[in-house]
């Protein structure tokens, strides 16, 4: 197979590809689900029903352009079930229980679904045998973060101290171990993504669709650590970075096995305080305000080197943090107005193709 050696996703590339991707009915499932089914992809979807309403799934019509399976990860015989039969070339798993908070609340339903749900994914995978790479998403918070700000490179110690964190941590010891057991003509891959924020994301605990919750219902967002810092990224470049190492894995048996996607280097950093103040004034919603939780077990400081991704594969963000808090709350006053969510989602992702 020839080297798909471009920093760029490649349409070509994934025009007639068979895709399994995993949480397809979540917020960047169903961004991944619209680009890859615009570019040509036959995507199979493997995922829980939407654990929100709204959702971008069901406003965007995403079950109407996949073939969808509604499966819990945590129950191997329905993942084999579900995917027995079919062929696929590539797979970017996303389905998780991807907040801090509710990780707390129900940590063994996090490990579950992380680790377990993760391990019991590859199992299946095994009987893949067109399957030219797979791709498992984890987490910025894989690292063992003891507060200091400097920026995790991919060569830092895994560690986690709350159950999100240390489930993503130990999914990626989990792909490590699939890799150099099962699959050793089969890249696997884990990508270590940034707080993604974009327009459709309704989740419950997202300080993004808290602020759009709080606007629309003429309320005051409540924020917990106004302070912290986190490397906020938008769901298109997210999505990309994914895409293009995927694209590498494919074609280049010598392509790095965990890379980390976050914004730009040296870009604005912006504090939850300042991304709910950018989001209220879009919006037109009240100042917000601050409860101090001091059981918290949320990292103040967050920060990725993305060094990596632009050296081995060319890529790096396009937009910085102020441009991704810009374009994402446009997605919600369009669609808070009456405008088509998929429609926006094209729009947005013709833009940014546009772009490059």
């Amino acid at each position: 197979m020839a080297q798909v050696s471009s920093s760029r996703v490649s349409p070509d590339f994934w025009a007639g590809k068979r895709v399994l991707l995993t949480g397809h009915t979540g917020f960047k499932g169903a961004w991944a689900a619209i680009w890859l089914t615009r570019m040509g992809a036959e995507v199979t979807g493997l995922a829980l029903p939407p654990d929100q309403i709204p959702a971008l799934f069901t406003l965007a019509g995403v079950e109407h352009r996949v073939r969808s399976h509604l499966t819990d990860l945590r129950n191997p015989d329905a993942v084999r079930a579900a995917i027995s039969g079919q062929a696929f070339d590539l797979v970017l798993h996303m389905a998780a229980q991807p907040i801090v908070r509710a990780s707390i609340e129900d940590p063994i339903t996090t490990f579950e679904t992380n680790i377990m749900g993760t391990a019991h994914l590859l199992q299946a995978l095994r009987d893949q045998p067109a399957l030219q790479a797979a791709l498992v998403v984890t987490s910025d918070k894989v690292y063992a973060n003891a507060e200091t700000g400097r920026a995790f490179a991919e060569g830092d110690n895994l560690g986690g101290k709350d159950p999100y964190s240390a489930s993503k941590a130990a999914a990626e010891i989990v792909v490590q171990s699939y890799a150099r057991s099962f699959f050793k003509t089969v890249p696997l891959g884990t990508a270590r993504g940034g707080n993604v924020i974009g327009g459709g994301d309704f989740s419950r605990d997202r300080i993004v669709a808290d602020i759009v919750r709080a606007a629309r219902g003429g309320e005051a967002v409540v924020l917990r650590h106004p302070e912290a810092t986190r490397p906020w990224q938008h769901v298109l470049d997210c999505l990309a970075g994914y895409f293009v190492l995927l694209q590498r894995l494919a074609s280049d048996p010598d392509a790095p096995r965990a890379i980390n996607f976050g914004p730009k280097p040296g870009g604005p950093q912006v504090t939850v305080g300042e991304l709910a103040t950018l989001g209220v004034q879009a919006l037109g919603g009240k100042p917000w305000r601050h409860e101090a939780d001091p059981h918290s077990l949320e990292a103040r400081a967050l920060a990725i080197d993305a060094g990596l991704a632009k050296r081995v594969l060319g890529f790096e963000s396009r937009l910085d943090a102020p441009q991704a808090v810009a374009l994402t709350m446009d997605w919600y006053r369009r669609q808070g107005a009456g405008e088509d969510p998929f429609a926006l989602c094209l729009e947005q992702i013709e833009g940014y193709e546009g772009a490059a």
